[in-house]
Parts: structure tokens; sequence; C-alpha cells
């Protein structure tokens, strides 16, 4: 079992990243939270979850060992994926998911695309009493970053892609980026697609 992967940052979207370790790169799916805490970072120390099936070995990448936690529990719960877990951990910060849960707020949670208000429901009533336990780990949230305008198009390419990655398909996730930097023009990558997320 891998624990962590620590090394050079190689390559980093939105959506993942692959972390030179010794000359070996390991591509892992990460959330927005993640990429938040990587911006502007050469090396990384990723937590790692292996998921292995028979048509694929997928590993996904966690700032925190909170975030990991937060991952492992909404994937025990029947009908949650890993994507899924991931599209729910870009949508919101592990503290905002811990107090989600915490007071059962199932309509910000169905807020999440994906997550209809049965599976908010479940969510919510699988993990009320063992998210007390991760809310201790500390806070996994990455600062905001504000850019400029120089580097629009750059994040509008970003987002597709990210929001291509986890399964929306490209004509509306540009439309639903390109509205919503022209309410933000200067909105971070991340911060566009949590908006774009909501939208689609």
């Amino acid at each position: 079992m891998i624990e962590y992967v620590k090394g050079s940052i190689a390559e980093l979207t939105p959506a993942t990243a692959v972390i030179d370790c010794h000359g070996v790169g390991y591509g892992l799916n990460i959330s927005l939270n993640t990429f938040s805490a990587l911006q502007g970072k050469q090396e990384a120390k990723l937590y790692v979850y292996e998921a292995i099936r028979e048509d694929a070995y997928v590993f996904f990448g966690f700032a925190t060992r909170q975030e990991r936690a937060l991952f492992l529990l909404l994937i025990s719960v029947s009908g949650i994926g890993g994507n899924t877990a991931r599209m729910i951990l870009s949508a919101l910060t592990p503290t905002e998911l811990i107090n989600v849960i915490s007071s059962g707020n199932d309509k910000l949670l169905k807020t999440v695309k994906g997550i209809g208000l049965k599976t908010a429901q479940r969510i919510i009533v699988d993990l009320k009493d063992k998210i007390a336990a991760v809310e201790s780990e500390g806070s996994g949230a990455g600062p905001a970053v504000t850019i400029g305008r120089t580097e629009r198009n750059e994040v509008l390419e970003e987002a597709v892609a990210a929001l291509t990655m986890l399964g929306f398909p490209p004509a509306p996730s540009q439309k639903a980026v390109l509205a919503i930097l022209k309410e933000e023009p200067d909105a971070a990558v991340e911060r566009v697609i949590k908006l774009a997320l909501k939208r689609l």
C-alpha cells in the first residue's frame, strides 16, 4: 500500500497532478482543494488512495490526511464512487463538507453535480456519526489565488479541460466557464470550476 508520494511537481492541472519521485512520474487524480494547495509550489507531498479495478489502477492524491479521510468516508457510502467523491471535494472544502454533514444540510450537498436529494440524505445519515473523527485532523482548504486578466485564456482552457476530465461535455463546459469569466474576469481557475460545477 502506498501511503504518500513526495517529489517535484512535473505537471499540474485542476484535475490531475504528476509527481516525479526519483525519475518515476506518478499520475494522481486530485480535487480542486488539493489543486489550490499545490499552486505555486515546486515540490509536493500527496497522501494516496489506490483504486484497484479489473480494468484500471488509479491513484487519488490529497494535500492533507483530512481530505483523504473524507474521501474514504464518502466512498464508503453506497452509490458514491471515486469520481463522485472527488467532485464533492472539488465543490466543497473539507471544512464546508464537515459542516454540511454535521448540520444535516442536504440542500447544499445536493447542489453538487450528480448528487440527488436521496444520495445527499444517505451521505448525511451514514457519515454524521463518523465525521467528528475527521474534523480534528485540521483544515485542508488551500488559499484562493487571484489572477490577472492576461491569464484569462489559460484559465478558460484549464477550467474546460478539468470539467471535461470530470465527465462533462466540452461545449456546455465552455459555455458555463465563459459566462462565469464574464461575471468575474479575475476569478482563479479553481473558483471558476467550482461555480461551473453548480451550473452544469
